[in-house]
């Protein structure tokens, strides 16, 4: 399931809900300039991730991959847990 032969987009970030069959959601953060200030400004995105043995849970630190699309809203996959929650 590892993406280091293909160039593949890749996102990380933290496991919110498990609470789906083969899905998690995955809080993505990023940080932005403030358009007149300049200050910095921690920004999230919410993406829905397929895990197919279930084996993410909440609070993990998760690497998803884009696929093709699994579902409606499902075009990312879970491609590895860099650190379990405790």
């Amino acid at each position: 399931m590892s993406s280091e032969l293909k160039n593949v987009h890749t996102l990380t970030g933290t496991v919110v809900s498990d609470k789906m069959e083969k899905t998690v959601a995955v809080r993505v953060d990023r940080m932005v300039a403030h358009p007149l200030y300049g200050k910095y400004i921690r920004r999230s995105t919410k993406v829905l991730a397929h895990d197919e043995n279930n084996e993410a849970k909440v609070g993990d630190v998760v690497v998803v991959a884009a696929c093709r699309p699994v579902s409606a809203k499902k075009v990312w996959k879970l491609d590895r847990i860099l650190e379990r929650s405790r």
